[in-house]
Order: C-alpha cells, then structure tokens, then sequence
C-alpha cells in the first residue's frame, strides 16, 4: 500500500489537525490539512467538492488552488435544505467548526454534489431541496452560475435535462465547454454544451447522453441515482457512478453523442462498491470513487474510497470514517500539479481533508 494513502486515513477520521510538511520530497509524513466545513450559519452535510482550477481569473474572492464545498443539509441537520458553498485555501488559516468562509449563500436550496469551476472564472452548482428532508417534500432543482466573487449570475431549470442535478464533471476549453450532469430524479446524464464569458454562459446546445439507470427514494440518503462522473478527455468517454445501480458504466463518445444509449457499458461492479458516489480521476490516471454505504452497506467497510483501472481491474481502499455514510464528494487535480491535488469530505464529521499525494 502507498506510504501517503496509508498514513491519511487515521488523520481523516480522527479529523485531526496537521500542519503540512516543510519538506515536500522528502519528509516522512503526508502534506494534509483538515479543516471544517461548517460556516457561521450551521449548517452541515457537506456534498460538493471542487478545487479552483490552475488559470482561474485572479483579483476574485477565490484562487487557484483553493476548495469550494457545498452543503446539502441546514443549520437544523435537515437534509435538502442547505444553502452554503464554503471556501477553504490550503495554504491559509484552518477553520474551527462555525467559521468557515461563506463563498456563496444560494437562494436555491439543497446543494448537491454537483459543483465545479470553470478556468474562465465562474462556479456553476446544483441542487435538489425539500422542505423537510423527504423525499415527498423533493424538488427539481437547478443549475447556478456564480462568478469569482460569490454573485448569482444565471440559474437554470430544465424538466428533462436538469431533473435533480445530483452531480456534474466539466471537459473545460476555456472559451466554450461541455457540462456533464446526472441527473437523480429521472435516472439519466445530459450534456449541457456552453460559451464561456466573464458575464456567464451561453447555452448552445443540451443532449440526453444516457437514460436507464436505476433512481429510487432512500431513506438515509432521500434518493439514489446516477450520481459521479468522470470525464476521459483522451478517449472521449464520460465513466457515471450508478449508485443505487451499485456499478460504474461508460457512455462512449461523450462529446459528440447526439443519441441517447441505455446506461452505456458496465465497466466495475464488484463487491468493493457500496452504493458509489462521486468519482473522479487520480493523478495517476485510476478512478476513484466514495462509497456512500446505502446500498449493501458494510460496517466492516464504511466510508470507502475505491480505487480502480479504468477497465474495471481493482486497486485498493480505505475508510474515510469508521462510521458508515461519511464519504460523499471529493475533487482531484490530474496530473503532476507540484501541490495539493485531492480533497475530500467526511460527511460524519463534517470536515475537508487535501492532501498532496504521488501521482504513481
């Protein structure tokens, strides 16, 4: 097992403080920081993560380098009713719980694991809210876009192509990019094909990538679907964690697709995934992926990121927690970035870890 994945995970669940090594290459233990994600407000659950892109405007209330983090419950611990988007610099001041830094306060409520940040200097989140915690009270939610000071620019409400955007992954070109969102109430992906500029997006075209994949109430977690997605700038493909599905699948040719396939191709289905969640690329070019724990949950293996090929072959894993449901949303920075490249939650603690790990 890697020296810097092995030593991490105590400092996860414990949600201890570590100051980061003087030495980055030859310093014994990891460079990690953990933080809490709880602002002023209360409110708690976090979801989303994302890191600021390398080339983002500067002169904004964000960096490059910094993570956002969006929380899903309020102040009273209900789910769907959160409305902050946090914002931490690893580089700067831990938060104790209650103060970390409000980025965004949403008027759409809810925030969801689908939030991420375009290089052009906006920040675009989803939501799926209810009233109280329910998914009776549940609602369709939307796509926002928010410039790099924390002002709404846009929202967007689509019945079919945002119907509960639970999760997004960004193939950003600078001036024009592609939107991948999952979409958790009706069980499908679509692309969201944009113009980018300091003013906010322009929509140019929308595609239903996939459809078919399984999208039921939860109890725990209020509802299960389609939830990560992970772009293959390479390969033109978009990998989709399937979490009540318990699988992850390929929907080839993802940029150009103009047709909808069912599901796409079952690439990993084994029984190291416990109800996935978010997933991304690690800088070494695996995939990762954060159990959630509500389908076939095991006390034994709570909290897990899995780390597998992108064939399906598995890698290894390790707890976030040591109670379940604590690993939801986390972000990567593929490639050698020469600092902190993954970041992650704990939803039972409610608290960020970012790390600076190899890339092979």
């Amino acid at each position: 097992m890697n020296l810097a994945w092995r030593l991490a995970a105590p400092a996860a669940i414990m949600g201890l403080y570590v100051a980061v090594a003087a030495r980055a290459d030859d310093g014994f233990i990891p460079q990690v920081v953990n933080t809490s994600t709880v602002p002023a407000t209360g409110e708690v659950n976090p979801y989303g993560v994302a890191f600021v892109p390398a080339g983002f405007p500067a002169g904004g209330a964000i960096s490059a380098g910094d993570v956002l983090v969006s929380n899903f419950n309020g102040a009273a611990n209900i789910q769907g009713t959160g409305t902050t988007i946090v914002q931490f610099a690893p580089r700067g001041p831990l938060a104790p719980p209650g103060s970390a830094v409000t980025f965004f306060t949403s008027p759409q409520a809810g925030l969801s694991t689908a939030l991420g940040v375009l290089r052009g200097g906006l920040v675009i989140a989803g939501n799926v809210p209810t009233t109280d915690g329910s998914f009776m009270t549940i609602g369709p939610g939307a796509l926002q876009v928010i410039d790099r000071n924390g002002h709404l620019l846009q929202t967007w409400t689509d019945p079919v192509f945002l119907d509960g955007p639970w999760d997004l992954a960004i193939d950003d070109h600078g001036a024009q990019a592609h939107v991948y969102v999952s979409n958790v109430l009706n069980g499908t992906v679509s692309r969201l094909d944009v113009q980018v500029s300091s003013h906010g997006l322009t929509l140019l075209r929308k595609v239903i990538l996939a459809f078919g994949y399984a999208h039921v109430p939860n109890q725990a977690a209020v509802v299960l679907g389609p939830t990560g997605l992970a772009f293959d700038a390479d390969e033109d493909t978009l990998y989709v964690a399937s979490t009540a599905d318990n699988a992850i699948f390929v929907i080839p040719d993802a940029n150009q697709r103009t047709s909808p396939v069912r599901r796409g191709v079952l690439v990993f289905a084994d029984p190291h995934l416990l109800g996935p969640l978010a997933l991304r690329f690690a800088p070494n070019g695996d995939l990762l992926t954060a159990n959630g724990d509500a389908v076939n949950g095991d006390p034994l293996h709570p909290s897990e990121i899995v780390e597998f090929t992108k064939l399906g072959q598995f890698v290894r894993e390790y707890n976030v927690d040591s109670s379940q449901g604590g690993a939801f949303g986390f972000d990567t920075v593929p490639g050698e970035s020469g600092g902190f490249n993954y970041a992650l939650i704990d939803d039972v603690t409610n608290t960020l870890s970012v790390y600076r790990l190899p890339v092979e």
